[in-house]
């Protein structure tokens, strides 16, 4: 923007025409200002409290409204930026006269930069002083006063309509990009580990009491509790195995092994346990029931889980995976502050209290903290788990800076950083040289540029095919037409031959004779056409002939004058 700064005093006292500029909600407004040039801020503002004596002062000259609320909030973003709009300088060449040399008239101006683009494209002086504030601040008191026919409802709709509009095309909110979602989705699935470990804890304490090799036999919890649901009370087992077909069948689709449901109903049968009442059945039932639910959705939470990780952080997550990843993130507080922290504190993060422990006795700093939990760390070596996790902790800050500050997501640069970590452990162990990260990040920019110039000329193909196949379309009704003014032709031309038939014979001989006239005639022209063709064939033979013997001559006499 150019450089720009208020007119002198001395210019502006000499000046008694000022106008000022007011930029609302509901639209652009002009006001005259009869006030003195030095009049001082102190009286304008006592004159804001009377309207009766500021509007002897502000006079409205035109006011032009917002057509929607999208010119709205084009013509604000504009303004906010210090440019100026069609909608606002054809409002300003309507309503202020032609600049001239001898021209008093001053605009009056809240934004020094849009006074400034003003002055340079209209060559108008303006002015953006305290005085201009007050003014304007009188202005935005009493604007109901002066534009009529609009309340302060109105007024009030469109200005909270145009603030939501202009916050959201300042923060550019996406929805798939949220990650406020990943962090109670991260917490969720911790408590949910935390209570399903209870609950099933329990229904294997309670169950056990009745079929107590069963917990020995059945591993998984929620396999456990569905397994106490499809046996119930065991005493229910035949000690007959072709009456116990149905419960092995269903006991086979819960575990996924037919070996393990024949070793249930044999240790049913011969089980050690206390009987059990229907009623005290009943409640285990139910509470096995819950346990089942809530690891169901356990598991539908960690999908989505998954699936939001790969929207919001997709490089993040192929380096680290979505649970780590997400523990990061939750810790850090957002993406955004994730991205912000540098590797070292991003190698300790959820370490803090060892950190500060060591601090305080001047022992030896942690080398881990959430990223113990990924599997570079458990796949090297003792002597290495402190290298490898600086490395993968200074990768996994490069994938959340991509993740937070790219316009277009991807995961290519997150598998490229874990193949480096994953050649960084062959290295430890083999000592063959990884790659280094500048190839590494120029071999993604390169496929990117790739895969983007594939789909743009993809698209336009497609785009190309269409107007092909509009341009078929267009050609199939102009033949369609054409065949019917052809055919409407034919019927004009059959019907002229009927009427030419019908003609009386005087008017034919005369034709005939016409006709046998034209043919003489052209029979002549063909002859003089051919003799004249032939005489100049003539002329040109003997204009060559002569020219021969000149030259002949011509030579013959160099030679006798050499």
């Amino acid at each position: 923007y150019p450089t720009w700064s208020p007119l002198p005093a001395t210019r502006i006292a000499r000046m008694s025409s000022l106008s000022i500029l007011y930029e609302s909600a509901a639209g652009l407004a002009l006001f005259d200002c009869t006030a003195r040039d030095d009049i001082a801020i102190t009286e304008i503002q006592s004159s804001i409290v009377d309207l009766a004596r500021f509007s002897t002062m502000v006079t409205l000259k035109a006011f032009n409204p917002f057509s929607s609320a999208e010119v709205a909030l084009e013509n604000m973003l504009a303004i906010s930026e210090g440019s100026l709009t069609p909608f606002l300088h054809a409002f300003l060449e309507q309503n202020l006269p032609k600049v001239k040399k001898s021209s008093k008239l001053v605009l009056g101006v809240q934004e020094a930069r849009l006074g400034g683009t003003i002055q340079e494209l209209t060559s108008l002086p303006c002015e953006c002083s305290s005085r201009i504030s007050e003014l304007v601040r009188g202005i935005r008191v009493h604007f109901l006063h002066y534009v009529k026919g609009m309340g302060r409802q109105d007024i009030a709709q469109a200005q909270l309509g145009l603030a939501h509009s202009y916050s959201r095309s300042k923060v550019k909110f996406n929805v798939n990009r949220v990650d406020n979602m990943v962090i109670q989705s991260i917490a969720i699935l911790d408590q949910l580990d935390k209570d399903l470990n209870t609950f099933s804890m329990r229904v294997r304490e309670w169950y056990g009491w009745h079929f107590p090799e069963l917990t020995r036999l059945v591993a998984d919890h929620a396999i456990f509790a569905r397994v106490a649901m499809a046996i119930g009370d065991r005493q229910t087992i035949s000690a007959n195995p072709s009456d116990n077909a149905d419960l092995l069948a269903s006991l086979t689709d819960i575990c996924q092994d037919q070996c393990l449901a024949q070793s249930v109903l044999d240790a049913g049968r011969n089980s050690i346990g206390t009987d059990i009442s229907p009623i005290d059945l009943d409640q285990i039932n139910r509470f096995a029931a819950q346990v089942v639910s809530l690891s169901s959705y356990r598991q539908s939470l960690s999908a989505y889980l998954h699936n939001k990780m790969n929207a919001c952080a997709p490089n993040l997550t192929a380096l680290i995976g979505d649970s780590v990843g997400a523990r990061l993130i939750s810790h850090a507080g957002s993406l955004t502050n994730l991205a912000k922290c540098p590797a070292s504190t991003v190698q300790i993060l959820g370490a803090e209290k060892a950190l500060f422990r060591a601090l305080k006795t001047k022992g030896n700093t942690p080398k881990y903290g959430l990223i113990f939990n990924s599997s570079f760390i458990g796949q090297a070596a003792p002597k290495n788990k402190g290298r490898i996790s600086r490395y993968l902790a200074n990768k996994c800050s490069i994938a959340s800076r991509i993740d937070s500050f790219s316009d277009t997501p991807t995961d290519m640069y997150g598998s490229m950083l874990k193949e480096q970590v994953e050649e960084r452990l062959s290295f430890y162990n083999t000592g063959v040289a990884p790659r280094k990260n500048v190839d590494v990040m120029a071999k993604v920019g390169e496929e990117l540029r790739e895969s983007r110039a594939g789909a743009v000329a993809e698209d336009g193909a497609e785009l190309g095919a269409s107007k092909k196949r509009k341009g078929e379309k267009g050609d199939e009704g102009v033949s369609k037409k054409q065949k019917k003014e052809r055919s409407s032709g034919d019927k004009e031309g059959k019907r002229s031959s009927k009427k030419s038939k019908v003609v009386e014979p005087d008017q034919d001989e005369t034709k005939k004779e016409d006709q046998v006239k034209k043919v003489k005639k052209s029979k002549k022209g063909e002859e003089v056409g051919v003799e004249k063709q032939v005489a100049n064939t003539e002329e040109q033979t003997t204009s060559d002939k002569k020219s021969k013997k000149k030259n002949k001559t011509s030579k013959k006499e160099k030679v006798r004058s050499d």
